[in-house]
């Protein structure tokens, strides 16, 4: 295979803010949920998060729950107006041009996110990349949310196993790739990060930043 290989992350990294954390606000707005109470949690997952101690299974338990109580028509509205209010003004022609670059050389290209696929299946759609790799919400046989994540979550060393499983189904390996370009703002992604030939600290935080300048790694700061 004479193709690279390009992952993305997307929150802080493609996006200017966390998408998952926005969707919580946003049900927050909406009246869906206690505002105060939830916020307090939504907030302490965040910083559960940022530090890389989330158990993203009790997360997603408590961020699915609002979900489960609307109906579709309900859950496709909210979605729409997610993406009409809050993340679409948020898509910056850099990150575009940046996903579009790597398209144009041929390379493969994946998005890879600790988010759930209810927010992040049209953020992706809206950043034209056709491979999503998010945390899968389980849904029982009438396509009910559970509150329980299906299969392994992208999340840290999962992101790892999750892309090897795609690119397994893609007919290919890690090793057919000579290249492997990863973009993350976050040391949650550092499983990842290690496995790539062009690691790319992106808008990172405080502590990949340090670690990327120790490694030589690139920085690139899209948002400024």
């Amino acid at each position: 295979m004479n193709r690279n290989l390009c992952l993305f992350d997307l929150d802080d990294t493609l996006l200017p803010l966390d998408s998952d954390h926005a969707w919580g606000q946003f049900m927050v707005d909406l009246g869906w949920v206690d505002r105060h109470e939830f916020k307090r949690r939504n907030d302490e997952f965040f910083a559960q998060y940022q530090a890389g101690q989330l158990d993203i299974h009790n997360y997603i338990a408590f961020a699915s729950t609002p979900l489960r109580a609307r109906s579709a028509a309900e859950l496709a509205a909210a979605q729409a107006q997610f993406m009409a209010e809050v993340i679409t003004p948020q898509i910056k022609p850099q990150a575009r041009d940046l996903v579009a670059r790597h398209q144009t050389q041929g390379d493969l290209v994946a998005l890879v996110t600790a988010t759930n696929d209810f927010v992040t299946a049209p953020i992706a759609a809206a950043l034209g990349i056709d491979d999503l790799l998010a945390v899968r919400l389980q849904r029982d046989p009438g396509g009910n949310i559970t509150g329980r994540i299906q299969g392994t979550p992208s999340y840290r060393e999962g992101k790892v196993l999750r892309v090897g499983e795609w690119l397994t189904g893609q007919g290919a390996s890690w090793q057919d790739f000579s290249r492997i370009s990863v973009y993350s703002d976050s040391l949650n992604d550092l499983p990842l990060l290690e496995l790539a030939t062009d690691p790319v600290a992106t808008n990172p935080s405080a502590a990949l930043e340090t670690l990327a300048r120790e490694r030589q790694w690139r920085i690139l700061k899209l948002f400024t």
